[in-house]
């Protein structure tokens, strides 16, 4: 397998990678614009952006936001809000599996910037349903997640007729380099179907073994282009606009508004999917299983890309953190109602061969980023430290006395008795 001369991606990322002479990869490539661009030139864009839409009278509101308790959803609210001077409607979709840490950042992010608020809850036993035929068609129990995430503030877009969604990060740009920032690249069914839903629809889960109905995936179906057109919905990503580094921004929030952290199983990043019982945990051990590498690559390829972290240290945390066997996965499973057998039958059945070969009953790696160190190359790709410290805060508990181990489907959406942090505009 090669991997990445800079960071430690593999030739086999699921999102296309591909490697220029020196053996560097397209994403490290499209990194290096974050330290070239004028970013108070796009930022000035941005503006521009936002002005045509500022006050028109869609609705009540002149954009949609979508959020979650974790990843970037408070900062992203905080620069639409209070540096751009938007009204934005706040939409989430419920995964299901919530943690009461992720139900009470939610709370506090819609305490703290008071705006109006939609999200979607599906019936759970559809969503069961759902996930046992996407775990059966491609190894996946995050479908229902990925696929709802991306189409309610759509659906929400074209049903209230506001035309703007504000994204965060395109994970195609920030991880791959599929495109340049200046590509300006906005939020499209393709690139959902093709990428988000691994080429899956909803109208492909209909039938099967769980007999799933029209109904039970309304949910997730994409609004037609009549009605987009109709509406001039338009998806922006704010990663094309301000110089992203999630760490410093979730760092911000911290600062700022009091956002829990949480350790997570997988990997060393506290920040980003603390709202979530399995994503740093079997998820992303399906991940692995599937591609041979997990979150801790992810995230420890976006450090060092970003100056804080030599491939050596990188190397290092996967090391330490790619066999940690997930502790959720009983609780997943007794929550989707399958057996462990035919749970690790599924997932065998898309483990990528050009990584994995089973031998003697056993599966095992063909490679590993763990063996590629010493490559030819590594220094001369090597870039220099912008920071010599790479540490996530673990923050206090705001209700330290809480079960955060179990299952969240709904929560009160405020918190009593504890201040919240209100944001001034600039």
């Amino acid at each position: 397998m090669k991997y990445c001369k800079r960071c430690l991606y593999p030739a086999n990322h699921p999102l296309g990678l591909t490697f220029d002479k020196d053996g560097i990869c397209s994403g490290c490539r499209v990194h290096e614009e974050k330290d070239s661009l004028d970013w108070a030139q796009r930022s000035s864009l941005l503006e521009d952006v936002f002005a045509a839409y500022r006050g028109k009278g869609y609705a009540r509101h002149d954009c949609i936001v979508p959020v979650s308790g974790a990843r970037d959803s408070q900062f992203i609210v905080d620069v639409v809000k209070r540096v751009y001077g938007m009204n934005p409607l706040l939409v989430s979709y419920n995964r299901h599996f919530n943690t009461e840490r992720g139900i009470r950042n939610l709370a506090y992010l819609r305490g703290t910037f008071d705006g109006d608020y939609m999200q979607l809850v599906v019936q759970p036993q559809r969503i069961k349903k759902i996930t046992r035929q996407t775990i059966r068609r491609m190894g996946s129990m995050y479908w229902h997640v990925l696929a709802g995430q991306t189409v309610w503030p759509v659906q929400v877009a074209v049903r209230l007729k506001i035309p703007l969604i504000i994204w965060g990060a395109h994970q195609g740009t920030d991880q791959v380099g599929m495109f340049s920032h200046l590509d300006e690249v906005e939020m499209t069914r393709k690139y959902r179907f093709e990428h988000d839903l691994m080429c899956c629809e909803a109208e492909d889960l209909l039938g099967g073994e769980e007999k799933i109905e029209q109904r039970d995936i309304e949910f997730a179906q994409y609004p037609n282009d009549r009605e987009l057109s109709r509406v001039g919905v338009r998806g922006i990503y704010l990663n094309n606009y301000l110089r992203w580094d999630t760490k410093a921004q979730h760092e911000s929030m911290i600062e700022r508004y009091g956002y829990e952290t949480a350790d997570q199983a997988r990997t060393f990043d506290r920040y980003s999917d603390v709202d979530c019982q399995h994503y740093s945990g079997l998820h992303d051990h399906i991940k692995y299983l599937k591609w041979g590498y997990g979150k801790v690559t992810d995230h420890a390829s976006r450090e060092i890309r970003l100056r804080r972290m030599t491939r050596e240290q990188g190397i290092d945390l996967v090391r330490t953190y790619c066999d940690i066997a997930p502790n959720d996965k009983q609780a997943f499973l007794a929550w989707v109602e399958m057996s462990e057998e035919t749970f690790d039958s599924h997932i065998d059945r898309f483990r990528d061969p050009a990584i994995w070969e089973r031998v003697g009953g056993i599966w095992r790696l063909r490679d590993s980023v763990l063996l590629h160190a010493q490559d030819e190359g590594v220094e001369a790709a090597r870039l220099s430290l912008r920071e010599t410290q790479c540490s996530f805060a673990l923050t206090p508990s705001r209700a330290p006395d809480v079960d955060e181990s179990r299952y969240v489907l709904m929560a009160r959406g405020h918190v009593d008795g504890v201040p919240v942090r209100k944001f001034e505009a600039d």
